[in-house]
């Protein structure tokens, strides 16, 4: 019994007392647990603090480091677009608080036991007779004045430890920094309140409150413009996904199955929602990303990749990074997100089949320009297909070649060494496309267009052109058929028929 009080203390403390390093809104922030039932995130000395309730007796408190921004607006834009599909940080936090209590009961048991192991070890080791004797000499000692002395400046000592670790006076949860320069000056605003009447607030942004020194007419008119983008994002899409039962996708056969194809979001995490409904009322149980989730493949972009891992929750997943995913960050964050990420080796595929993938060759950056790395992209596409072709010598043809851009795989194709080449990277949709390889095995290309509906390399809130996701069905291990669903600009939702690949078939 000893010990379960002590381990729940110790445990309380410890996790109430810990932080975490995490990147939230394209943000290197850090995060602490509270017991306020609140989400508080500090934003900074410039933009307002943020307030709301979290629907539970765990808060968290969320200061926000430095980022990555080319404007003030983008920056707004931004936390509008994270705002209306905020699931993906969402998980992240949750994840995180999980991740910090688990900690905190394991160092907490362990600590107690370790205190009450030690605690009955003293007491055993010196058997019962001096333990007699000890409490003899202790009754003694307390009568006396110095004994009293003691014992008091004990409990007082204790106590004053207890209370300094305890810190009642200090605000749960509160940054570092704050205790150290004093709470933030200013009471906590409703949202409403606090852009005017002029400006109306959602019904479920109702809740959020808003605190700071000052509010300069141009941080109200910034928040005003992220409240409006944030409104008119998730509009748009909850329209979207409220269209998708009404296309006409093909059913799967029992014996089929189905892997859902994105490429080329481009951080536009408000596409998320509609790809997964895309998925489930196609019948996919897998998804294939052909890359360019993010702009640069910087660490401030995980959100991206967080989005697009809570939205596919529960299906297989497969991954290749794009030009614009250079770097170290995507693959890994992915791989530990437990997306398979392909790299140059024959993996098991949908539906039983095989699929190979690699990296993309070259890297870019926000602008237009396209890098090639140590391997040209032609060696890397002759390399790509020697590996393809020794896995048909082996007995394992390669079903589905997913690479960033379809170009990559047309060594591979031209030689007879895959069934099918899918990928991205062009923004547009072209085919399904029939090859016949050199010892007579025809194959397909097929490019799927940009998911995120990206113009350019930075795609957020309303989509810039026409988006695209892909449903492929495999069947007997082998892809059998694509069907390609688009969404325009204007909000229209089409499903165009289902291609199946066993004839040549013009491009679309």
């Amino acid at each position: 019994m000893l010990w379960l009080v002590l381990a729940v203390a110790v445990s309380a403390w410890l996790f109430l007392s810990s932080e975490r390093q995490v990147v939230l809104a394209g943000h290197d922030s850090v995060l602490r647990p509270t017991l306020s039932g609140k989400a508080i995130i500090h934003t900074g000395p410039v933009l307002p603090d943020v307030r709301l309730d979290v629907g539970g007796p765990v808060g968290v408190d969320v200061t926000l480091g430095k980022t990555e921004l080319r404007s003030m607006d983008e920056l707004f834009e931004r936390y509008a677009v994270l705002g209306s599909a905020p699931d993906g940080q969402r998980a992240v936090v949750v994840e995180q608080v999980e991740s910090m209590l688990g900690a905190a009961v394991l160092r907490g048991a362990a600590v107690s036991l370790a205190i009450v192991a030690g605690g009955v070890l003293m007491w055993w080791l010196p058997g019962p007779e001096r333990r007699a004797d000890l409490r003899r000499r202790t009754a003694d000692a307390v009568r006396t004045r110095h004994g009293l002395t003691t014992a008091g400046v004990g409990v007082v000592t204790v106590a004053v430890l207890a209370v300094a670790i305890w810190q009642p006076w200090g605000e749960p949860g509160a940054p570092a920094a704050d205790k150290e320069a004093g709470p933030v000056a200013g009471d906590w605003t409703p949202l409403a309140d606090f852009l005017g009447p002029e400006i109306p607030v959602p019904d479920e942004l109702s809740g959020v409150e808003v605190r700071g020194d000052a509010y300069a007419n141009q941080t109200r008119r910034l928040v005003a413009s992220a409240v409006d983008t944030y409104n008119s994002s998730r509009t748009f899409y909850e329209k979207v996904v409220e269209k998708v039962p009404d296309l006409e996708l093909r059913e799967p056969a029992e014996d089929e199955t189905v892997a859902a194809l994105v490429s080329d979001r481009h951080d536009n995490v408000g596409m998320d929602a509609v790809v997964r409904a895309i998925a489930d009322e196609g019948g996919a149980t897998g998804i294939l990303d052909g890359g360019d989730d993010t702009s640069t493949g910087s660490d401030w972009e995980t959100f991206s990749l967080d989005s697009l891992t809570d939205a596919s929750d529960g299906l297989d997943k497969w991954a290749v990074t794009g030009n614009h995913d250079h770097g170290p960050t995507v693959g890994s964050y992915l791989a530990k997100k437990g997306w398979t990420v392909l790299d140059g080796e024959v993996v098991d595929g949908p539906g039983g089949s095989t699929l190979l993938g690699v990296p993309d060759p070259r890297t870019s950056g926000l602008g237009n320009w396209v890098d090639e790395k140590e391997v040209s992209f032609a060696e890397a596409g002759s390399k790509l297909a020697d590996i393809a072709c020794d896995s048909m010598e082996e007995g394992k043809p390669v079903a589905t070649l997913l690479v960033h851009d379809p170009s990559l795989g047309r060594e591979t194709l031209r030689r007879g060494c895959a069934t099918l080449v899918v990928g991205g990277h062009r923004h547009v949709h072209l085919g399904p496309s029939a090859v016949t390889g050199e010892n007579g095995n025809v194959g397909w290309t097929y490019t799927n267009g940009t998911t995120g509906g990206a113009a350019y390399a930075f795609a957020m809130g309303k989509i810039r052109r026409t988006a695209e996701v892909t449903l492929i069905t495999y069947a007997d291990g082998e892809p059998v058929g694509l069907q390609s669903v688009e969404l325009e600009t204007n909000g229209a939702l089409t499903a165009h028929e289902y291609v199946p690949l066993d004839a040549p078939a013009s491009s679309e």
